[in-house]
C-alpha cells in the first residue's frame, strides 16, 4: 500500500490517547482504530480536519506517500 498512516506516532507525539480523540472528534474508538490501523478505503475530508485541528498537525503528518518496491511485484 502506497498510503501509511501515521496517527499512533501523532497521537504519541502529542500525548493524547485514541479515546481522547475520538470522543473530541465525535468517532466510535472502534472508527479510530479501523484508521489508525489503515483498514479503510478511505477517510473524509470533515474527519481528517477534525483529527488535524485537535492534535494541532497538518495532514501530512498523518498521511505519508511511500511508493510501493517495484521489485517486490509479481507479474
Amino acid at each position: 500500500m502506497a498510503i501509511v498512516i501515521n496517527l499512533d506516532l501523532m497521537l504519541v507525539k502529542k500525548k493524547v490517547s485514541s479515546r481522547e480523540l475520538a470522543a473530541a472528534i465525535g468517532l466510535t474508538e472502534t472508527n479510530l482504530s479501523l484508521i489508525k490501523s489503515g483498514k479503510v478505503k478511505g477517510v473524509r475530508f470533515n474527519t481528517l480536519n477534525a483529527i488535524c485541528a485537535y492534535l494541532e498537525c497538518q495532514p501530512g503528518d498523518i498521511l505519508e506517500f511511500v511508493p510501493d518496491d517495484p521489485d517486490s511485484e509479481a507479474g
